[in-house]
């Protein structure tokens, strides 16, 4: 079947979305006619172009409206302010034909608003690309009221053209991608400004405690400090939610001059205004021996961090509260152990001797000579307390004490224990074998020993510490949860169905899972405490539990582990084989 011919495509604006719509335009070989206010600028891209080696007239760039009169597609790609998407669809009005498609590629204002202010409500729709910035794989299509269906049509075309998938969504503030994403962005900015952790520590933590591409300030860098702070504004107003109040530190950025990438700095500061990774790194600390490790605990989080443990060299007791605890807790770990040899993951020899290394035992005595101890019971903070107060009694003077709680104040436990300045947090991410994030999280009264301890210990495990205050969830689960309890309550509201919700997240924002996937993973029983965790500590700006995860979790529904959440889990396919649950 013959392609049909590409149609000629205007863009108005070369900001970070008309230059990556323009690049896209010119890879797919779509004619282009570019209008662009400056007329040095529309000089410097057309020798620009002419360079470039591509057919005559592939590329029409100027500061004359005139350029776009043969384009049958316009797409505006100016600032978000409503006069101005506005007074930039009027002008290329006077020039079009009547039947040329006109496109907004508006974040957080109303396509209905700018089509119907344009003077051809019926050929505008809104266009959004996803991610923002950046080359990506998917565009938001927002239709109005007004919207006819060859406009729609027209656009699809022209998304698989630029070799992106389009996804329908309506038009709400924020679509699906920025409110969930910009408000994600958003509260990392908010931990930024708040002291509670540096922008390496959160960029790192996210980066690997969630499989993000790009950390979220990182991500603020490449969009522009100025552009997100001008659409949470917008959001703001429009939504009323807290969550996507501007962080004040936006602000501040902004009147400094500090915008990101484009101007060589923002939260990190770049070699060039162009360079693709912050001049950073996180600096390791001073090595401090620790020879025998023992993990108290017996569920999968205990089991897991014992595994990595033994594989690492270390000899480690699993302490567990009975006999039959213990066995089941070694067999399962040395289990794992055998599969990760089986499938090549570890050489055979490692997983043999890592078995040999792991001992059980019963009773918290059993800690009484270890160098490292690791905590890893129920998420209960009595519980906790009481295993510290037992520690702290019976652990050799110098002892490290850590606990992988994900969400509970590690000062208590470490008052708990009488001896604070040996207690630190180390987070570990489930599962623990494979995740290479652990959260180090220190406290007023931690020690510079057990902070160095800790952090050469999870270099010694093969894992990327990174250090964080004593805050309700930390880095990852503070940032995480929310933006999961907002997906949820777009849901609630009937603005889109799962699957599309899923898909803009994953395919179109960087996430490696949708929202709805996650936290089926991770339990939405979990889910629930964390966010309830969270908003305890700040009712002003973090929501309750959205009232359907709830619901799920009161009537038993609490993910994979359960064979439903979100999505029916067949437990006998492949752990990425979901369907659709029919009461989400």
């Amino acid at each position: 079947m013959t392609t049909p011919p590409a149609r000629v495509l205007g863009i108005i604006g070369h900001g970070t979305v008309g230059a990556e719509l323009a690049a896209q335009a010119v890879r797919a070989g779509v004619p282009l006619r570019l209008l662009v206010p400056d007329p040095a600028t529309a000089a410097r891209l057309t020798r620009d172009y002419q360079g470039a080696d591509l057919a005559a007239d592939a590329v029409q760039v100027s500061s004359d409206v005139s350029v776009l009169t043969d384009a049958d597609i316009v797409i505006e790609a100016v600032p978000e302010r409503l006069d101005d998407k506005v007074a930039a669809l009027r002008e290329a009005d006077r020039v079009c034909r009547p039947d040329t498609v006109f496109a907004t590629t508006t974040t957080s204002l109303s396509v209905r608003r700018t089509a119907e202010a344009s003077g051809r409500a019926d050929r505008v729709a809104g266009f959004h690309p996803v991610p923002f910035p950046g080359p990506g794989r998917l565009v938001e299509l927002v239709p109005s009221a007004l919207t006819g269906p060859t406009v729609l049509c027209e656009l699809e075309r022209l998304a698989w053209l630029l070799g992106r998938t389009a996804v329908r969504t309506g038009d709400r503030p924020g679509r699906i991608s920025a409110q969930l994403l910009f408000g994600f962005l958003n509260g990392a900015a908010a931990m930024y400004g708040q002291g509670h952790a540096s922008a390496e520590v959160i960029d790192t933590a996210m980066r690997l405690g969630c499989g993000m591409k790009s950390g979220p300030l990182e991500t603020i860098d490449r969009i522009g400090v100025d552009t997100l702070r001008a659409a949470l504004e917008e959001l703001a107003s429009a939504t009323g939610n807290p969550w996507l109040r501007p962080a004040p530190v936006l602000e501040r950025l902004a009147a400094e001059g500090r915008l990101g990438r484009k101007s060589g700095q923002g939260f990190h500061t770049y070699r060039s205004a162009a360079a693709d990774e912050p001049d950073t790194a996180l600096q390791p600390a001073e090595p401090v021996a620790a020879h025998r490790i023992a993990v108290v605990g017996s569920g999968t989080m205990a089991v897991g961090i014992a595994e990595v443990c033994a594989r690492s060299g270390f000899r480690t007791t699993l302490i567990t509260r009975s006999a039959d605890k213990a066995e089941r807790a070694r067999s399962t770990a040395a289990a794992s152990l055998m599969r990760a040899s089986v499938r090549g993951r570890i050489p055979a020899g490692v997983g043999r001797a890592a078995i040999a290394l792991l001992d059980t035992a019963v009773g918290l005595a059993a800690a009484a000579e270890a160098d490292v101890v690791i905590e890893a019971v129920a998420e209960d903070l009595d519980v906790k307390r009481e295993v510290f107060r037992e520690l702290g009694r019976v652990c050799r003077p110098g002892a490290l004490l850590a606990t992988s709680t994900s969400s509970l104040s590690v000062a208590e436990l470490a008052a708990a224990s009488g001896r604070p300045a040996d207690v630190v947090g180390v987070h570990f991410f489930n599962p623990a074998p494979v995740m290479r994030l652990v959260e180090i999280v220190t406290t007023p009264e931690a020690g510079a020993t057990a902070l160095d301890t800790a952090q050469t210990l999870v270099t010694a495990l093969g894992k990327e510490g990174v250090r964080c205050a004593d805050r309700p969830g930390f880095v990852v689960n503070a940032l995480l949860f929310p933006y999961l309890n907002q997906a949820v309550e777009m849901l609630s509201s009937h603005y889109a169905d799962i699957d599309t919700i899923d898909t803009v997240l994953r395919d179109g924002c960087g996430f490696p899972m949708g929202p709805f996937q996650l936290l089926d993973v991770v339990g939405l029983d979990v889910s629930v405490q964390i966010q309830q965790v969270l908003h305890q500590a700040a009712p002003d700006t973090c929501a309750e539990p959205a009232a359907l995860l709830t619901h799920l979790v009161r009537t038993g529904l609490t993910g994979r582990k359960a064979g439903a959440g979100f999505r029916l889990h067949d437990s006998a396919a492949p752990k990425s084989e979901v369907k659709t649950h029919a009461h989400a």
